[in-house]
């Protein structure tokens, strides 16, 4: 079987949890005998053809179609939620030869061009929806937005001809990757096929780390007790919150170290992580590092160098790096939100905190930190779940099933 995976862009140096998904279940659909390909656009990216880890990556040209938006704007909308047209890659898809299902990980007019292809094809699309489909954040949703506010929108007929508003409803089936979005989606799309398939970790990837090496190269004392977030910098993430909560716990805990792991996707809200740091008076004990590559060392490495793994998020489908830092033998405080808690359990894995609750994620982290018996039992829990549950080749072989399983031909 051959599976051409599409992203809305795809690139290392703005990693995440959906472009961990996409490679690690195409190269555990390539490990099974299937032959596995990333079809793009070139945001963020001057590259057409690349290999990343084994999996052919192509990208294609493309444009928001809106008047009067700057340079600026335009790399704002790469970063993050930009409904860009690529009819390029609509002519990618409908030249690629052997091709037997279109899978797109996204909406929009990308999403339209999975559904165009596939039906000029004659082949079934599957869409995996990552999050923020159905519910977003009013704040974020007007974050997103601020590019094109006022702009006026010259792609709408694109969209019309594309089926950008049918892409589920046409879909073969339409996967969730986190329990409430899920829930959500069984309750929009009456008569559509929906199944969740959560994602999943290399637990031997994680299962190793130099942390000396790691507190050496970012020049983090060996004293230093790390609390760790891997995630994206933005107001989705919460990292602000996560640092008022580091003011509280530094005060009890004089050794506290925040270490905040990822790419920059909201320039302005990195701004505001930058001025609460030093108005809170924490530059020396909060550690700011870009994304890492997916296979550079030095982020298993960050894993085991810290004592705690946090995610305070506002708003999750899922959390990948909950996976991650469960592989690697740690303690995770999460919020308690978005499809979190349909795969952790509270006091048992995990320690979920309210989200968007300072004073109560400051506490949970004081409790783990201060009752190593409680943090040893939880974080060998979780590392038990990650082996057990959520191994790529499981999660890709669930894929294969649903794919096997669906009607040839056109829909809708």
């Amino acid at each position: 079987m051959k599976i051409v995976q599409v992203p809305r862009r795809f690139v290392v140096s703005e990693w995440g949890g959906t472009e961990t998904t996409i490679l690690q279940t195409s190269r555990a659909l390539q490990r099974a005998g299937h032959e596995s390909a990333i079809f793009t656009s070139l945001a963020l990216s001057n590259e057409r053809r690349e290999t990343i880890q084994g999996v052919p990556v192509q990208r294609f040209p493309y444009s928001y179609p809106f008047f009067g938006l700057t340079a600026n704007d335009r790399r704002d909308m790469d970063k993050k939620g930009g409904n860009l047209l690529s009819l390029s890659l609509l002519l990618g898809l409908l030249r690629e030869p052997g091709v037997d299902l279109i899978h797109a990980h996204t909406g929009k007019r990308v999403g339209g061009v999975v559904r165009t292809a596939a039906r000029l094809r004659g082949i079934p699309y599957v869409v995996t929806l990552h999050g923020g489909y159905f519910e977003v954040p009013k704040g974020e949703m007007d974050q997103m937005l601020a590019p094109i506010r006022n702009r006026f929108e010259w792609g709408r007929l694109f969209g019309a001809l594309l089926g950008a508003r049918r892409v589920l409803e046409d879909a073969a089936a339409v996967v969730c990757v986190g329990g409430d979005e899920y829930a959500a989606a069984k309750a929009q799309l009456p008569g559509q096929r929906v199944e969740l398939v959560p994602n999943g970790v290399d637990c031997d990837a994680f299962a190793q780390g130099d942390a000396v090496g790691f507190r050496a190269a970012y020049g983090i004392a060996a004293d230093r007790r790390i609390i760790l977030c891997v995630s994206r910098i933005d107001y989705q993430k919460n990292q602000i919150g996560l640092v008022e909560a580091l003011a509280t716990v530094a005060a009890q805990i004089p050794t506290a170290h925040l270490v905040l792991l990822g790419p920059v996707t909201v320039a302005g809200y990195h701004e505001r992580l930058l001025a609460t740091v030093a108005d809170l008076g924490l530059t020396e004990r909060v550690t700011l590092i870009p994304g890492l590559r997916p296979d550079d060392p030095m982020l298993p490495a960050a894993y085991h160098a810290a004592e705690v793994f946090c995610l305070p998020s506002l708003h999750e489908p899922f959390g990948i790096v909950i996976l991650e830092a469960w592989a690697a033998g740690r303690l995770v405080v999460a919020a308690r939100v978005g499809g979190i808690p349909s795969f952790t359990t509270d006091g048992a894995d995990i320690i979920h905190a309210q989200p968007g609750d300072t004073a109560d994620l400051a506490a949970r982290l004081l409790q783990v930190l201060g009752d190593p018996a409680l943090a040893g039992r939880i974080a060998t829990a979780g590392q038990a779940k990650a082996r057990r549950d959520y191994a790529w080749s499981a999660i890709a072989g669930r894929l294969v099933e649903i794919y096997r399983e669906l009607p040839r031909g056109r829909r809708g």
